[in-house]
């Protein structure tokens, strides 16, 4: 049996009690100062402990660092507390590290103001990573694929998650929407990718193999050739190729069963979604019940079908809609319907002038 001396054994047992402590003394006056010191700047702590409590935890944390980096960068207090309160992690962050991403990010945007604006609306978007290679050669690669800087601002306005992609990961896309564009005879693959870009800035945080799934299903069931498919992908067909391919075949399969069962044919049908396929957002009850409430009002289907965009609107504005244009003497069965999908402010000057006759 091996055998300690009392010098090495008591020396070894005092040190482990000393260590906790002495953290446990040192730890809590630090949390507590943190605590105080987020209070009064109108942080909503309570949000912040839900959302990331393991950041309190941490030691060597100072608030008062990102608190003058985002004041020197035009951010208000409200802003910082906000941000703070939403993404605790935020604290994290050294200024260095703040620094030279702002800087990245400045090389993108305009302006210090346009960055905290996106900083306000998601805050995890510039505080999530701290990896500031990734995103500088996630940059670099996007812009040598022809993308322009308006392209890439409208990336970071919209889909800011794009820029932590690890750079492996957006090169995958891109390449994947190269090939897809010379597999439907399209010559220039730059031009393509841009285009889709720029249509759908959620498509680079998306897998290939959603889009893939869905450039099929688009082609199968419009009966689409190449050049008609790559028509359509460029086009308004780009907004849907993130969309979950389950989604997209349960909602176009409730949408042809519906309108077949007002008396449209499947060609109607295909015609219908193809000419606004952003129907295919809609759920099942959310699109049968705007049928229905339009049906209600003797709306009918073969209006709907010429006039899609009036699904855009909600039921309580279609029902509020067609109670004042009826009170109005507007004749809905005979007249244009396309107005229920109008501006708010164009429709109240519509509504103006009848109401005047």
């Amino acid at each position: 049996m091996t055998r300690f001396s009392p010098e090495i054994l008591f020396k070894s047992v005092s040190f482990r009690f000393f260590g906790v402590k002495s953290d446990n003394e040192n730890s809590e006056p630090l949390k507590n100062r943190l605590l105080n010191s987020l209070l009064t700047m109108g942080v909503d702590v309570d949000m912040a402990k839900k959302r990331q409590p393991g950041v309190f935890n941490r030691t060597g944390i100072n608030e008062q660092d990102l608190k003058m980096f985002l004041l020197s960068k035009g951010a208000g207090q409200e802003v910082i507390a906000s941000i703070i309160s939403r993404y605790p992690r935020a604290l994290t962050r050294t200024t260095e590290n703040l620094s030279k991403r702002w800087d990245l990010w400045r090389t993108i945007m305009t302006s210090d103001l346009e960055i905290v604006d996106i900083l306000e609306r998601s805050p995890e978007s510039f505080f999530r990573s701290n990896n500031n290679v990734n995103l500088e050669n996630n940059i670099k690669f996007l812009y040598s694929v022809g993308l322009t800087r308006k392209c890439l601002c409208r990336l970071l306005n919209n889909a800011p998650r794009t820029f932590s992609n690890s750079l492996d990961l957006n090169k995958q896309m891109v390449e994947f929407l190269q090939e897809v564009c010379l597999s439907l005879g399209h010559s220039d693959p730059i031009d393509f990718v841009r285009k889709i870009i720029l249509k759908n800035p959620f498509i680079l945080i998306q897998s290939t193999k959603r889009i893939k799934a869905n450039i099929m299903f688009l082609q199968s069931t419009f009966n689409l050739n190449n050049e008609e498919l790559l028509v359509l992908i460029c086009g308004p067909g780009a907004e849907i190729l993130d969309l979950s391919n389950g989604c997209a075949k349960r909602n176009y399969t409730n949408i042809k069963e519906k309108l077949c069962s007002l008396g449209c044919t499947e060609q109607e049908v295909q015609k219908f979604v193809l000419s606004y396929l952003d129907v295919l957002f809609l759920g099942e009850k959310k699109f049968n019940d705007k049928i229905d409430c339009l049906i209600e009002e003797k709306i009918s289907i073969s209006q709907i079908i010429e006039n899609p965009r009036i699904l855009d609107s909600s039921i309580s504005t279609l029902k509020s809609r067609i109670k004042e244009l009826v009170d109005a003497g507007y004749n809905l069965s005979t007249s244009n319907i396309s107005l229920l999908s109008w501006s708010q402010k164009r429709y109240k000057t519509k509504l103006k002038m009848l109401n005047m006759r």
